[in-house]
Formats: structure tokens, C-alpha cells, sequence
């Protein structure tokens, strides 16, 4: 697969680690940035690259990965997850389809951070189109669509 990553600077160490360990894995990953302390910004130039079909999957990162989610799912067709544990990145994909997981370096430790991504990109092919959260992720598709 083919990964984008980006975070604010409260990341850049985290960020080093997860390249490491994404490439560990076979899959080619590509570096969008992480000096601009406006970390939507960089949220958005993930986002708007896996929407527009550059990536297969993104990662996304800041001290505490919840204002980079937040922002992320801005971009229209970005489903990001913030993920904390591994069974959270197992079921961000598998249940929940997301194309990008959000990391906090400031509340994340390496090793479960390496768990975490291993374990979201193990998933990211494995969604249930007929599983129980199927319709649910169908509405959040339709009302995004919609526009309202």
C-alpha cells in the first residue's frame, strides 16, 4: 500500500518512528510534512491526498492526535480515526472503514504506536460490507454526501 503521513511539529519524533516501522512492513510511504505548527494544515494535505486516490491510507499526528482528527475529518471522504489501542485500530478499520488513524505523541508510547499502525494496516482491506456496521458507515456516507 501506499501511506501518507504527516504531523505537527509535538510529533516529528513519533512521526520518524512510524516511517520506520510502515516501510519494516513492505509498504511504501511518503512524508507530507511536519514543520507547520498549524497542524490542519497538514491534516488536510493527508487527507485531501488519500480522498484524491494518491494514497491508499494515511497517518496522521500531533501531541495528542485528537485536534489533527478532528481536523482531518474535514476533508470530504476522510474518515479518521483516533486510535489508542490496538483492538480501537483493528476496529477502525474492520468496522468503521477509515482511511486514516490519528497518533498523540505526548500520550502514545513508540512501541504502542507501532502496534497500532501494524495493526490498522493489517485491517484496512478487511472492512465487512455486510457485517452490523455496514449501514452505519452507509449513513455517515449518505449525510456527508448530502451536504447536511
Amino acid at each position: 500500500m501506499k501511506i501518507a503521513i504527516g504531523c505537527d511539529p509535538n510529533a516529528a519524533g513519533l512521526k520518524t518512528e512510524i516511517i520506520e516501522e510502515v516501510r519494516s512492513l513492505g509498504h511504501q510511504i511518503d512524508d507530507l510534512g511536519s514543520d507547520d505548527p498549524i497542524y490542519p494544515n497538514v491534516a488536510f494535505d493527508v487527507g485531501r491526498a488519500v480522498v484524491d486516490g494518491k494514497y491508499d491510507r494515511g497517518i496522521v499526528m500531533c501531541g495528542t492526535g485528537i485536534g489533527i482528527s478532528i481536523a482531518a475529518n474535514k476533508v470530504p471522504g476522510v474518515y479518521c480515526a483516533l486510535v489508542t489501542d490496538a483492538y480501537q485500530a483493528e476496529r477502525a478499520a474492520l468496522s468503521n472503514n477509515a482511511n486514516l488513524i490519528a497518533l498523540g505523541q505526548l500520550v502514545t508510547g513508540t512501541k504502542s504506536a507501532r502496534l497500532l499502525v501494524r495493526t490498522f494496516l493489517a485491517n484496512t482491506q478487511n472492512f465487512d460490507t455486510t457485517g452490523s456496521s455496514a449501514p452505519k458507515v452507509n449513513r455517515i456516507v449518505e449525510f456527508e454526501k448530502a451536504g447536511k
